[in-house]
């Protein structure tokens, strides 16, 4: 599953462990800035990749540090 290039709503909410409703509510707002930006999207789901380079700091499978 973890080779898939899109990552799913109530995958989001176990990931986060969060409500799905929550995840589907951040899957929008993360498909809304895609969108922006002139790429195509797909509801309840979103790029991986960008999944966890907005929550996680990854890039390229790699963690950048974050200075909280």
């Amino acid at each position: 599953m973890k080779n898939q290039i899109f990552i799913h709503a109530k995958e989001v909410a176990v990931e986060l462990n969060i409500s799905e409703a929550h995840a589907y509510k951040i899957v929008r707002d993360m498909n809304k800035e895609l969108s922006k930006q002139g790429f195509m999207t797909i509801s309840g789901r979103v790029s991986r990749k960008f999944f966890y380079e907005k929550f996680y700091g990854m890039e390229g499978g790699e963690l950048h540090s974050v200075s909280i």
